[in-house]
């Protein structure tokens, strides 16, 4: 008996070293990217907001709230599914000619969730480009909402500035990135990032890191700046050992901001007495859950961060093409409709791929979500029966 008890200990012992090698191996695949070493590391180290081997928010931030750790939020989802997470029918995308618009025109593309084609004082701009279907390690997990795989890198212009807000996988996805390399003249990323792309080839010319507060000069009066967020870093299993941040675009004639994932803060009331206002903020107000409620905005919170930057137009982002919360994929819309009436900036909710003129006329869109609940009622409806009748 003992020696059979020895044979099974030492059996278990044997596959959780496999399991362990077989995991560390994993880990090393080049998704996962690199870490930052030599000058990066030293540079990640000067940071003012880098202390005892992390990066660190203005503010306390924890990622959970007390009582729920990474594994309770796993089991708690798979113990309790919920309905609507993803819509029931395709998403209503549109599909336009990327390479044929005006250079001279100002605008802004939205690529689903946090992804943004701009267009702005004669430069081309990429955003946290995540093309693939999917955005995670492995193609089975947080898929994309079934229409929203409208663009493929081949869709893409030369792009003049590529900015990546941090290292989460649905903001830096490796297969875009990498099919961009030829296409991409410069890539600005927050501190620590720039590790990633060394892995991957990219030339180190080509890659500039910065911290908060610091801006990168484009010439003809266009800068790019890096802003404070409130979240967190990671690919694989370590956290925070880049920094992460929201990008303001200045010309001439306009300014835009960019939030990247981010809680809401009083960073959001510092950015807009710093610059004054915003002409539009594309805000994060999707993905919340009470268990995290620190590391992204509510759509009532992204209202109210609207009011802090005394934005005249507010855009949804993080938004409509991977569910990552338990929240109706379609929630974030409706809430952010009902929390801006009365308020004084204007509502933007174009659909994926629709081109958007920044001329300050922006054009009204319609709620183009609520087509796709109304497809679904009408397919789920009996024959011979309308939605309308139910």
């Amino acid at each position: 008996m003992k020696k059979r008890l020895h044979t099974v200990v030492i059996g278990l012992a044997l596959l959780a070293a496999l399991v362990l090698l077989g995991g560390c191996a994993y880990l090393q695949l080049p998704e996962f990217g690199g870490h930052p070493e030599g000058e990066g590391l030293q540079r990640v180290r000067r940071s003012s907001h880098y202390a005892d081997g992390e990066f660190r928010n203005l503010i306390p931030t924890p990622v959970l709230t007390e009582g729920h750790s990474p594994l309770s939020v796993i089991v708690s989802n798979l113990m309790h599914p919920l309905d609507h997470l993803r819509p029931a029918q395709p998403v209503p995308a549109v599909k336009i000619e990327l390479k044929a618009l005006d250079k001279a025109q100002d605008t802004l593309v939205w690529l689903g969730h946090s992804s943004f084609f701009v267009q702005i004082a004669g430069r081309r701009i990429l955003i946290d480009p995540v093309l693939s279907p999917f955005a995670a390690p492995q193609s089975f997990a947080v898929q994309a909402f079934d229409g929203t795989n409208v663009y493929t890198v081949d869709d893409l212009p030369e792009i003049d500035l590529l900015l990546i807000t941090h290292d989460h996988w649905d903001h830096l996805d490796y297969p875009t990135v990498t099919k961009l390399q030829g296409k991409v003249r410069q890539v600005l990323v927050a501190l620590g990032v720039g590790a990633h792309f060394d892995r991957w080839g990219f030339e180190p010319g080509k890659v500039r890191e910065a911290d908060w507060y610091e801006k990168l000069e484009l010439g003809d009066g266009l800068a790019v700046h890096l802003v404070p967020a409130r979240h967190y870093s990671g690919r694989g299993l370590t956290r925070n050992k880049t920094l992460w941040t929201g990008f303001v675009l200045e010309s001439g004639q306009r300014r835009l901001l960019f939030s990247g994932d981010t809680g809401y803060g009083p960073h959001f009331k510092e950015i807009g007495q710093r610059f004054g206002s915003f002409d539009l903020a594309a805000l994060d107000m999707g993905q919340y859950d009470p268990r995290w409620p620190h590391i992204h905005m509510t759509p009532e919170e992204a209202a109210q961060a609207a009011r802090d930057l005394d934005a005249r137009a507010l855009m949804p982002a993080h938004v409509g093409r991977f569910s990552l919360a338990r929240h109706a994929w379609n929630d974030p819309f409706e809430r952010i409709r009902a929390a801006s009436r009365g308020r004084p900036y204007r509502l933007l909710t174009p659909r994926i791929g629709e081109a958007l003129p920044l001329d300050g006329h922006e054009p009204g869109f319609p709620p183009w979500w609520q087509e796709t609940q109304q497809a679904a009622a009408a397919a789920s409806a009996p024959e011979g029966q309308s939605a309308e009748a139910e």
